[in-house]
């Protein structure tokens, strides 16, 4: 299927240039929570809708990692930006690393938060029939954000995540998607890749933690960092927002 320039939202007017893309569980309004410290003078941020997600909930698709790369591409072609960081969630952060695969010289710097990341990912039986259900399934969705930020945060925050993610993303989507992000191992394409790259982690994420950032990203990019944040789980730009937006500038203006 053919590149389409995706829907966005642009913050700031600073000569860095970044795109930020979002996860599984939410639009580009999973950066809701940050975009009011972010330094709009200093950098200029990109927050696409990927396939199935926001105003492309009903834009067909295949939804993998490799079709998002090449729209991915052709938005900072739209945007008339050559070179550029990227910034990805979760499953952004898998979707990132595909563009690198494709355009490394086009990528400046790049973020993962709670990413995951290029190779595939193990799950035992009870834990992908909960992931490969979610679609159809609430109180799956429910139980993996509750899993995944500790089990620690207010009912009324889950619930409301829960309705986000059922609002702004399409159910066949959200099933392909799964596979792509999951499934997928293309992490002898990013081996050895120079560029300087910032894993975010939370102390309360069970799975995508910082042992598994040092067993995967930090293994295989040589210029890899870690930073872990206290008080986060798998959402910091819910839990702690603030922290997360100083992980984030704090490594994107070091070059500059």
């Amino acid at each position: 299927m053919a590149p389409l320039v995706l829907p966005h939202v642009r913050v700031g007017e600073g000569p860095h240039r970044v795109i930020a893309v979002h996860g599984w569980f939410a639009d580009r309004g999973a950066y809701a929570g940050v975009l009011d410290a972010l330094d709009r003078t200093a950098f200029s941020y990109v927050f696409p809708d990927l396939r199935g997600y926001g105003e492309l909930r009903d834009t067909a698709g295949e939804f993998t990692t490799s079709e998002a790369a090449a729209d991915l591409l052709a938005l900072a072609d739209s945007l008339g930006w050559e070179r550029f960081s990227l910034v990805g969630h979760s499953m952004g952060g898998k979707v990132i690393q595909r563009v690198l695969t494709v355009a490394p010289e086009r990528v400046r710097r790049m973020v993962g938060i709670a990413p995951v990341p290029a190779g595939a990912l193990q799950f035992n039986e009870e834990t992908r029939d909960l992931f490969a259900h979610a679609d159809e399934r609430p109180d799956n969705r429910r139980a993996i954000i509750d899993i995944t930020t500790g089990n620690r945060l207010p009912a009324a925050w889950l619930d409301g995540m829960v309705r986000e993610s059922a609002r702004c993303s399409a159910p066949k989507a959200f099933r392909a998607w799964f596979g792509s992000w999951a499934d997928e191992d293309f992490h002898d394409q990013v081996e050895g890749a120079e560029l300087p790259v910032r894993v975010v982690v939370g102390a309360h994420d069970p799975e995508l933690n910082a042992e598994a950032m040092r067993a995967t990203w930090l293994a295989w990019y040589p210029r890899a960092e870690l930073v872990e944040l206290p008080c986060a789980g798998h959402y910091p730009a819910d839990e702690t927002p603030l922290e997360l937006v100083r992980a984030m500038e704090d490594f994107l203006r070091a070059d500059e």
